[in-house]
C-alpha cells in the first residue's frame, strides 16, 4: 500500500498526512488524518485442506486487489491432488494469498492464505510467524483434510477457529456436529460460513479476533 504520510512535517505542527496522496477509491480513515491515532495491525492466517476455499475467502473480503499465487494444475499433480470433490478446480495456490481488511477504522487485518497441499507445508512456519490467530476452513465432504491444520495450530499454541465452508450440493451439518466429528474443544468457536459472501467472512474474522483476545494472556 502506498504511504499517505509525507516525508516532512509542515509548519505549525500540522498533520503529516498528504491527503491528496490518498488513493481516490479508498475512503479516508481517521488514523490517516490524525497523527495521534494509529491503526492496530493484525495478521491472520487462513488455512485448511486443498480446494477448501482459502483463496475465495481472501478475495471476497479484501479491500485491495488480493495478491494470489495461483498456478494451473498439470498432469504431474493428478496422483497427488484429489480433485474428486472439486472437479472444476483448474488452479492451485503455490505460495500464499494476501489481502487486507479494515474494521472499525482502527483495526486493520492482514490476511495470509496458506497453500493446502502437503508439499507446501514447509512454508507454514514463515506464514504463521507474527499472526494473532488462524481460521481453519473445513469442507464437510472431506473433513479429514483439515486435521493437519488443526494439529499444527494446536501444537504451536496459536488461537484458531473452525469455519465450515458449505459448497453447493454438499450435505448440511450443524456446527456442533462438525465440532464432534473433529473433536474440537468446547472453547474454540466453530461456525458455518460461505467464503463467497463478504459479510459471512467478516463475521468469521471478527469471531477469530475476539477468540484470540480471550486466549491472549493480559
Amino acid at each position: 500500500m502506498d504511504s499517505a504520510v509525507s516525508d516532512t512535517a509542515t509548519a505549525g505542527g500540522s498533520p503529516l498526512v498528504d491527503v491528496a496522496a490518498l488513493a481516490d477509491d479508498e475512503p479516508t480513515r481517521p488514523w490517516q488524518t490524525d497523527t495521534d491515532r494509529a491503526p492496530v495491525a493484525t495478521k491472520i492466517v487462513i488455512a485448511g485442506g486443498f480446494g477448501v476455499g482459502k483463496t475465495t475467502l481472501v478475495g471476497s473480503v479484501s479491500e485491495i486487489p488480493p495478491l494470489m499465487t495461483e498456478a494451473l494444475m498439470t498432469r504431474a499433480s493428478e496422483d497427488v491432488d484429489d480433485v474428486s470433490a472439486t472437479p472444476d478446480k483448474l488452479t492451485t495456490t503455490v505460495a500464499m494469498d494476501f489481502g487486507r481488511l479494515t474494521l472499525d477504522d482502527d483495526l486493520v487485518l492482514y490476511l495470509f492464505g496458506t497453500p493446502g497441499q502437503q508439499r507446501f507445508w514447509f512454508m507454514w512456519d514463515d506464514l504463521v510467524r507474527g499472526a494473532i490467530g488462524a481460521v481453519v476452513l473445513a469442507d464437510t465432504r472431506r473433513l479429514k483434510d483439515c486435521w493437519p491444520a488443526l494439529d499444527y495450530f494446536e501444537s504451536c499454541g496459536l488461537p484458531y477457529v473452525v469455519a465450515v465452508n458449505h459448497f453447493d450440493g454438499s450435505e448440511r451439518f450443524d456446527a456442533e456436529d462438525v465440532r464432534e466429528a473433529l473433536t474440537v474443544p468446547r472453547h474454540i468457536p466453530v461456525m458455518i460460513m460461505d467464503a463467497r459472501r463478504r459479510i459471512s467472512v467478516v463475521e468469521t474474522l471478527l469471531s477469530l479476533v475476539a477468540h484470540a483476545l480471550d486466549e491472549t494472556p493480559e
